[in-house]
């Protein structure tokens, strides 16, 4: 139905004196027939007193053809000159259907913030949500400026433009803003929309607006984008104070105004976790962070150690295993914070306005690891039950990050002493060469790696350098060099040929493979170079397992790397290993090493051996300078794997410490070798040792003659310590057995054995080697 507004003009007497066209279509009474007769004329029904001097109501007419209109009745009074009642200026219309009535109530009761401007952005109406946020009735907002209702901030002018916008566009607008109200104590959230309102003709004659409190929405997006965030920014380094320190930075100041992390003392080191006890508990702060530079308002100093009270909330978060929220004026917070400011009194001035904390467990894989403790001032908000469940979902990311790194810790700390107790501490005495050795754990997160390296002496006065790389990194790799090392080790003792060694080490990784059942083996692929140095023939012989040529200097030469065959990693298996054997004069300088020393992705490898090479050809002082130099030359600034470095400079034995004769295969020249090496002793000042020597050269030479095949030679080496070598062309090893009481023989390796200081034989090219060695007064 079209609304009609009408008006009528009526004096102090009650006669119409006034009336509207509207009037008249609304009654369907022309002015003529109207005016000058009593209003009460026009009336369907007669009206209680009280209605006559009440100014606005709802009462009936009887139109023209005598059907009642129903019409909302506003009187306004109209004075005369002397100030007294002269009439009353009457407007009516159609009463509101029950509908409008529901949407008027719907907009005045509405929980969200409604509004309506005009379109010079001057208050129309504003329901009781409004007013609420506003602070101010709506009486005393119909018909002023919404500027002039607000503070001159960002938010009014962007609130303004918006208004403007849609009154002159006729466009709806949506958008979202962070912000206060005059009447709330917080900032809130809010989604707001503003759409045109438009007369019947469809002109725009006003701006409606709802404000929706979405905080709620707000705060859960933002706790919910701090959980991504901390999914990409806690546990980037492996080391347990600094995933700590992340944690503390994803806190500050997003969602406390301070906020620290106290861990369990076993958790910084290697030991198990114990039970937390009944009553206090010993924390130690590793990391916090304030909204003020430097934490003033901290009470423990990074490091520090304190014992919470069971009653405490950093307590109470650990022994309940869930959050604990805690606020001012609640005894358990007063106390903590009294306890605050008992230890640390300089920070009093800092905690003024603290008004809410929670302390949440650090909980990961049914371990307690510590506790965080975050902490409000400025932030307006109290923590709250929302709160809580971010705290414990936070801290149970952030427990698993700090876990892994104290298991990382622990897990390199372990292999590292695994390691270090199976590397060589001391090298053992031997005269052959001089050496300066270097291993250099890497500083990556793949932890300690399984480089190695050896010096084994071996009989005849000979060494054995060996250095080796396991693949992969950790516990196992360690423990996988320790095997490697012990095989090399008791393999050397057999005094293989380098190459014949290697085979034999290939063997066994190929048979460790076949016996894991199908896992992963570390010796696979593993890396080995090998080579004895003999300082009688200063002849040095080597094979490699896939690792990289060793580096030669010779005296006043240039160094350049060994040309040799670099062979298959161990475990390949069915390939054969190549041995190359080059003579050296005294004082020849050899470089073995692993591959990080020279390889890295970031860098071009034959630079780095270009670099290698230019360092060993620098002048040095000594062997163990000469290191040095090598390591500052070549290393990269950020080594991504451990290096070992092994360095010899080989020596030489001079014809007058070494006595050789060729033995005919009589018995009855024993006695004549026997006066040989006496005689000898005799020249070198040895005749203490000669009653030994005697009896050592008499036994093996007897034996070679009885059991051994042409040629046989007698060799007397003084080194370190006095060694005497027979050789001769049988490939028959001798062994220890035990001689009965009756049997003429089998006393003689015995007597040996027990005189020297140790014994052994040794293949070689063209038959065998037995050798003993006693020890000198001087060595």
């Amino acid at each position: 139905m079209e609304r009609v507004a009408a008006a009528a003009i009526i004096d102090a007497q009650g006669r119409v004196t006034g009336w509207s066209e509207g009037a008249r279509l609304l009654t369907g009474r022309s002015a003529e027939e109207v005016v000058g007769r009593p209003a009460a004329d026009l009336l369907a029904e007669d009206v209680p007193p009280s209605a006559v001097t009440a100014e606005a109501g709802t009462l009936a007419l009887r139109h023209r053809d005598g059907h009642r209109v129903e019409l909302s009745l506003t009187a306004c009074p109209v004075l005369g000159a002397d100030g007294a009642p002269a009439g009353y200026v009457v407007t009516v219309e159609p009463p509101c259907p029950p509908s409008s009535e529901l949407a008027a109530q719907a907009f005045q009761t509405a929980s969200m913030s409604m509004s309506v401007f005009d379109l010079q952005q001057r208050y129309l109406r504003a329901n009781d949500a409004a007013c609420q946020v506003i602070g101010v009735s709506e009486e005393d907002l119909v018909g002023r400026f919404y500027p002039d209702t607000v503070d001159d901030g960002e938010h009014s002018r962007v609130f303004t433009r918006h208004l403007r916008q849609v009154a002159e566009t006729d466009r709806p607008v949506h958008y979202e803003s962070f912000t206060s109200a005059p009447a709330l104590t917080r900032e809130h959230a809010w989604s707001i929309e503003m759409w045109p309102l438009r007369d019947d003709a469809g002109e725009p004659t006003a701006v409606a607006l709802a404000a929706f409190d979405s905080s709620e929405q707000y705060w859960a997006r933002r706790r919910l984008a701090l959980l991504n965030e901390a999914a990409t920014c806690i546990g980037t380094t492996l080391d347990v104070v600094g995933t700590a320190e992340e944690l503390v930075e994803l806190l500050v100041p997003q969602y406390a105004d301070f906020a620290s992390i106290d861990l369990l003392d076993w958790v910084l080191g290697a030991d198990e976790p114990p039970m937390i006890p009944d009553g206090g508990v010993a924390l130690r702060r590793v990391a916090h962070g304030s909204t003020r530079e430097g934490s003033p308002g901290a009470a423990l100093n990074l490091g520090e150690t304190e014992v919470y009270q069971p009653s405490s909330p950093p307590a109470r978060a650990l022994h309940e295993s869930r959050a604990v929220l805690a606020h001012a004026g609640e005894p358990a917070f007063d106390q903590w914070l009294g306890e605050r400011n008992a230890r640390s009194p300089e920070g009093r001035p800092y905690r003024v306005g603290v008004h809410s904390m929670i302390a949440v467990p650090l909980r990961a894989r049914g371990t307690t690891l510590g506790v965080a403790v975050c902490v409000r001032l400025a932030h307006p908000n109290d923590y709250g039950p929302d709160d809580a469940v971010f705290a414990e979902e936070l801290a149970s990311r952030a427990a698993v990050c700090v876990d892994n790194a104290r298991r990382f810790a622990r897990e390199r700390t372990t292999a590292h002493a695994l390691q270090h107790s199976l590397l060589p501490r001391g090298l053992p005495g031997q005269a052959a060469v001089d050496v300066a050795h270097r291993y250099l754990p890497c500083g990556s997160l793949a932890g300690i790696g399984g480089d190695w390296f050896d010096v084994i002496p071996l009989s005849g006065s000979r060494v054995a350098l060996v250095v080796g790389d396991v693949v992969g990194h950790g516990i196992q790799s360690s423990a996988t060099m320790g095997r490697l090392r012990t095989a090399v080790r008791t393999l050397a003792d057999v005094d293989l040929p380098p190459d014949e060694l290697l085979t034999h080490l290939d063997d066994l990784v190929t048979h460790l493979v076949s016996d894991e059942s199908g896992e992963e083996v570390a010796e696979l692929g593993a890396t080995c170079l090998y080579a004895v140095y003999d300082p009688v023939s200063r002849r040095l012989s080597m094979a490699a397992a896939g690792h990289p040529a060793p580096a030669l200097v010779l005296p006043g030469g240039t160094p350049e790397f060994v040309s040799m065959t670099a062979g298959p990693p161990l475990g390949v298996g069915g390939l054969p290993f190549e041995a190359t054997e080059l003579e050296l004069p005294e004082g020849s300088v050899v470089a073995l090493y692993t591959d990080g020393l020279i390889e890295d992705r970031d860098r071009d490898i034959d630079h780095a051996t270009d670099e290698l090479l230019r360092a060993l050809g620098a002048p040095a002082d000594s062997l163990e300078a000469l290191s040095d130099n090598v390591l500052k030359a070549v290393m990269p600034e950020q080594p991504t794997d451990d290096v070992a470095l092994l360095m010899a400079r080989t020596r030489a034995l001079g014809a007058d410490r070494i006595a050789t004769w060729d033995v005919p295969p009589d018995p009855a020249e024993v006695a004549t070798f026997r006066q040989a090496a006496t005689e000898r002793l005799a020249a070198w000042g040895l005749e203490e040792a000669g009653f030994v020597t005697e009896l050592v050269v008499s036994e093996l030479v007897t034996n070679a003659i009885r059991y051994g095949v042409p040629p046989i030679q007698l060799r007397l080496i003084r080194d370190r310590a006095l060694i005497c070598e027979v050789s001769d062309g049988s490939s028959t090893s001798p062994h220890l057995r035990r001689a009965h009481a009756y049997d003429e023989g089998g006393r003689g390796l015995l007597l040996v054995a027990q005189l020297t200081q140790r014994w052994g034989s040794r293949q070689t090219g063209s038959g065998k080697t037995i050798w003993a060695e006693q020890p000198l007064p001087d060595a």
